[in-house]
């Protein structure tokens, strides 16, 4: 099978949707030898972080000399990016002969987009012997496809707040009771939640299983995240308390923190405007982006570029960003879940652009040369940017 295909087999699962349940995924593991139960794993779950936090356990993995995998979603630019082992994307080739043996399958056709995706990578992982699987969630915990894991290493919760309401409640305390459940008996877990409603539901669940709780806060001897914004310094403290779980040397750790890198997540790309990248996308993400542009000088003229998907609290996103700049630009990336421009225009007044390329040039001739342009809102509008501002090809990505 050639990698087009491949991918193109991948992407065709995204018509059902979200399904949310692990019988699928366990029936198509169990057709397939089980490959998750061969691996040793590090499980991190979360609304916001679980990313930063997962670059920066696998980065320090490497560093005390561990072979990596490493799973995360979305990707911003190909599909590869989710899955990589040693820190580098897995090879299309190898990605199109697993994807070749699982096409046909009764069992395994049935599944979702992510549910293949997730499949592959612990095919991919088991095949490559890797020492460590870290794995990002990709909606929730609980039902998610991540976990079928049956004893992790030890398990993460970052930062938790209210989104994707859809799929996981509308309050703090149901989303966190979705996000604890990827908690298994007597396994740690590394928890970084600020949120005390958040923080006594996950609390509550732990006594249940007895799982050992410990509460990653940043101590003045920690290592400085070479990614940017405070925030980053609590993504730090729950990846120093994964590692330090795992018996990881301390060295490691220092270096593996301050080494990792994580694109667009307050990511800058060019001179003369800046363009800041940051995947912001909910009112958490914002408030997150609007505490470090406010530690930042203003410059003459900051101008930001929004586009977000529809099921986003928009107005309470831009309440967080407005007040840091001078102009807003609105664009709609390329798929049927984004809000039009005017629908954000209708929310907050600002200028309406066809795309997301058109948006961004009108951003940066607005910023002048001593400007700075702000891209964010939804991880496909960052991802459309970046690609133009890189010169990277555009391929479909999908939010779970």
């Amino acid at each position: 099978m050639s990698p087009h295909r491949a991918i193109a087999w991948l992407f065709q699962a995204t018509a059902s949707g979200i399904r949310p349940g692990l019988s699928r995924m366990r029936r198509a593991l169990r057709r397939r030898g089980d490959p998750h139960s061969r691996l040793r794993v590090v499980h991190v779950a979360g609304t916001n972080g679980k990313g930063s936090v997962c670059a920066m356990v696998e980065r320090a993995l490497r560093e005390a000399g561990l072979r990596t995998g490493l799973y995360t979603s979305p990707h911003l630019h190909r599909f590869a990016e989710r899955i990589r082992i040693d820190g580098r994307p897995v090879a299309a080739r190898r990605i199109a002969r697993v994807v070749g043996e699982l096409v046909g399958d009764p069992v395994i056709e049935r599944l979702t987009f992510f549910e293949r995706a997730t499949l592959l990578a612990f095919e991919l992982f088991a095949e490559a012997a890797v020492d460590v699987a870290v794995l990002e969630t990709g909606l929730g915990g609980r039902l998610d496809a991540t976990n079928v894991v049956p004893r992790p290493l030890v398990t993460a919760i970052t930062r938790i707040a209210l989104d994707h309401e859809r799929w996981l409640g509308h309050t703090i305390g149901a989303i966190a009771r979705e996000k604890a459940g990827i908690l298994k008996p007597g396994v740690p877990l590394v928890s970084g939640v600020r949120d005390p409603v958040a923080a006594r539901v996950i609390e509550r669940r732990a006594r249940a299983l007895g799982v050992p709780v410990i509460v990653a806060s940043p101590r003045d001897d920690d290592p400085q995240p070479r990614l940017p914004g405070a925030h980053q310094r609590d993504n730090a403290a729950v990846a120093r308390a994964i590692l330090e779980v795992l018996g990881i040397p301390r060295k490691a750790i220092a270096r593996g923190i301050r080494l990792a890198r994580w694109p667009g997540r307050l990511e800058r790309i060019g001179r003369r405007p800046a363009v800041w990248l940051d995947a912001a996308h909910n009112p958490d993400g914002c408030k997150a982006l609007a505490s470090f542009l406010s530690t930042r000088r203003r410059p003459p003229r900051r101008v930001l570029l929004f586009g977000a998907m529809a099921d986003k609290n928009v107005r309470a996103m831009l309440a967080e960003l407005v007040p840091h700049c001078d102009q807003v630009v609105y664009a709609a990336p390329k798929t049927p879940r984004a809000l039009s421009p005017a629908q954000l225009a209708s929310v907050h007044p600002g200028v309406q652009a066809r795309s997301v390329g058109a948006a961004l040039r009108l951003a940066r001739r607005m910023a002048g040369p001593s400007g700075e342009v702000v891209v964010a809102g939804s991880i496909f509008t960052l991802a459309e940017a970046r690609a133009a501002l890189l010169g990277l090809p555009a391929s479909p990505i999908v939010t779970l």
